[in-house]
């Protein structure tokens, strides 16, 4: 997946910390980016800028330039469907408190899913959850990890497929903004909104997919996310070609949790990810 670039550096525009459900701080998120040699970076964590916020209140390095980001996630019946979020103030009232409302409804499910594991039999105390999370916001891939750590799933994987997934036996839906909604909420924060991992929303064929982008498009979106590592060559060539069907920004990035998935590396996914740094130059001229 190398893409020739005429601009030096590579970057990751696709990284969680333990302000959500990655395993390794933003700070420290920071130091593994310097030492392989990152050009720029973004923590993307789920409906939460927290991560992004310390990683941007400390000195800047000029070697390694660091984007803010989210990744909010949008009800979308037939898949899953995530906005990422890119260049958008902080500090902005309508964002904190739309991620507020989207953190709170999270709480809630969680509770719900451990009374659930506990109706089926399972030996989990919220509590034992909440010690995974490292202080951050508490999600599935915490109760996930509990559930491997007790034995009751032997992987990640396992305890998602037996227990978490949609319509999964623990699983419980939750609030989620409208794609229009979660597009706007970044619009409005200054930001630019792209499409995730487009092939979680599960689209049967390109007209689907095509179809979908041109609904978002006219919603506000203005970028897709190509390059990553669940995106083999065909679909990569597939998702280049939409991007510029609808003239879409390209993004792109590892989705990066650290433990969580140890087969994804920073900045190189599953070894043969190289993002140029040209794409957070399109990105910055979207704003100028």
């Amino acid at each position: 997946m190398e893409i020739v670039s005429r601009h030096p550096g590579y970057i990751d525009l696709h990284v969680h910390s333990t302000a959500s459900d990655g395993s390794l701080s933003p700070l420290k998120i920071i130091e593994l980016a310097k030492k392989i040699g990152l050009r720029a970076v973004a923590i993307t964590d789920h409906d939460t800028i927290e991560g992004s916020a310390e990683a941007l209140d400390r000195p800047q390095s000029p070697f390694l330039e660091i984007l803010s980001g989210i990744e909010i996630s949008a009800d979308f019946s037939s898949g899953t469907m995530h906005i990422l979020g890119y260049l958008m103030r902080l500090d902005d009232f309508s964002l904190t408190q739309t991620l507020k409302t989207l953190q709170e409804a999270r709480a809630t499910r969680n509770v719900k899913i451990v009374q659930k594991l506990q109706e089926l039999g399972v030996n989990i105390r919220y509590d034992e959850v909440a010690a995974f999370s490292g202080g951050g916001q508490i999600g599935r891939p915490h109760i996930a990890q509990v559930l491997v750590h007790k034995g009751v799933a032997k992987s990640f994987d396992e305890a998602f497929r037996r227990f978490l997934k949609k319509g999964g036996p623990a699983n419980v839906e939750r609030y989620q903004l409208l794609p229009a909604e979660a597009i706007q909420a970044i619009l409005q924060a200054g930001g630019v909104p792209v499409l995730a991992h487009p092939f979680t929303l599960n689209a049967k064929n390109e007209t689907a997919l095509d179809d979908i982008l041109a609904g978002l498009k006219q919603a506000g979106l203005e970028g897709l996310e190509v390059y990553c590592p669940g995106h083999g060559p065909t679909n990569t060539a597939l998702y280049e070609r939409l991007a510029r069907r609808h003239g879409l920004l390209m993004t792109g990035g590892s989705d990066f949790h650290g433990a969580a998935k140890p087969d994804v590396r920073l900045g190189s996914g599953r070894g043969n990810l190289r993002i140029p740094y040209r794409l957070v130059e399109d990105l910055k001229k979207s704003r100028e």
